[in-house]
């Protein structure tokens, strides 16, 4: 029986019986860690090796927002600190090569606590091209306002994230620099033309090759003028798979926010009809996910294909680190604060 194409979100820190008798019949393609699941490191393995033996599948994807700055579930004391993207753009300033390479260690660095902890799955990294006049919402979580700086350090971040045995995804498509409000609170509509959205496409566009890609909850007046990215069949189709060139796995950005209308499982059904692979849905509210499931037609094969594709990146990767985690993190964050100390 094919998978369910969704991500569902966890209610604690541990499976219910309810969700893990649901979960079991649905066969979601993967699930979403949230600050509410995590206790502690052997909680959160103890968690994410449960839900591989609900599937038993080895490869599960395990999803978190471990960015780094104001986005990160898992937090100090526990784990490190990571820095936003913006510290990267600042030291490309003084040192290109030198920026990329940090980025690279950063990111092996957050990949190595989470692989320690079973995570397989990391949204990251940003390639939002950053606009002075847009709302906060992506701010310094973005790399750059120049679109090969944003590419270069993006590419060394999805590099390093692979080594450290996790998928990275490219986010938000078609572009999230222009957005005039927070797309949790309200629906940005962006009026640029298609001339200037060009800036916007040019990271997604190097970085087509991804594995792993996510939307952005947008309206572009200059593509589809009545529906955002994520539910417009023309900005999935013609923008984010032709014009962008991805082939890799599409999630929605999370279906619960207030830029989309209609209920959550209406919202997933209509982003499949506009050709996302997989519809993500962070906050484990059981009467959502049983409609999703209800409303969402099987996996197809090339979703399947997408995703064993974008989980085979790591294959053989993910537990190299569990016997010296501690020592592997300590020597990828010397090396990079080595590297960074030019802007501290």
């Amino acid at each position: 029986m094919a998978m369910t194409p969704a991500v569902f979100g966890i209610s604690g820190l541990g499976l219910t019986a309810d969700e893990r008798a649901f979960f079991r019949d649905c066969d979601p393609a993967g699930y979403i860690i949230f600050g509410r699941n995590i206790e502690s490191k052997a909680q959160l393995r103890a968690l994410t090796d449960d839900l591989r033996t609900v599937h038993g599948r080895a490869d599960l994807a395990i999803l978190i927002d471990q960015e780094g700055g104001r986005v990160a579930r898992m937090r100090e004391p526990i784990w490190p600190k990571f820095p936003a993207g913006e510290i990267f753009d600042k030291l490309y300033d003084v040192a290109p090569a030198t920026a990329i390479e940090a980025a690279r260690l950063n990111a092996q660095a957050i990949a190595v606590s989470l692989s320690e902890v079973g995570i397989t799955v990391d949204c990251l990294p940003l390639l939002d091209v950053r606009q002075p006049d847009a709302d906060n919402v992506i701010g310094d979580r973005a790399l750059g306002s120049e679109p090969l700086r944003v590419a270069a350090l993006g590419r060394s971040i999805l590099d390093g994230l692979q080594r450290g045995g996790v998928v990275g995804v490219v986010k938000h498509l078609p572009g999230h620099g222009r957005t005039s409000v927070d797309t949790h609170k309200a629906l940005p509509t962006v009026t640029a033309s298609d001339e200037e959205l060009e800036l916007d496409l040019a990271p997604f566009k190097t970085l087509n090759q991804a594995p792993m890609a996510m939307t952005g909850h947008l309206l572009f007046t200059a593509w589809d003028a009545e529906t955002p990215s994520t539910l417009s069949k023309t900005v999935v189709q013609d923008i984010i798979r032709e014009r962008i060139g991805f082939d890799g796995l599409l999630f929605t950005d999370d279906l619960d926010m207030e830029a989309l209308s209609g209920t959550v499982p209406e919202r997933a059904e209509r982003a499949q009809a506009a050709g996302c692979d997989i519809a993500l849905n962070c906050w484990a509210k059981m009467d959502d996910m049983v409609g999703i499931a209800e409303r969402l037609t099987p996996m197809s094969e090339k979703t399947q294909q997408r995703l064993d594709r974008a989980m085979a990146t790591i294959a053989g990767t993910k537990d190299i680190h569990d016997l010296d985690a501690g020592d592997a993190l300590a020597g990828l964050l010397a090396r990079r604060d080595g590297l960074l100390a030019a802007v501290a």
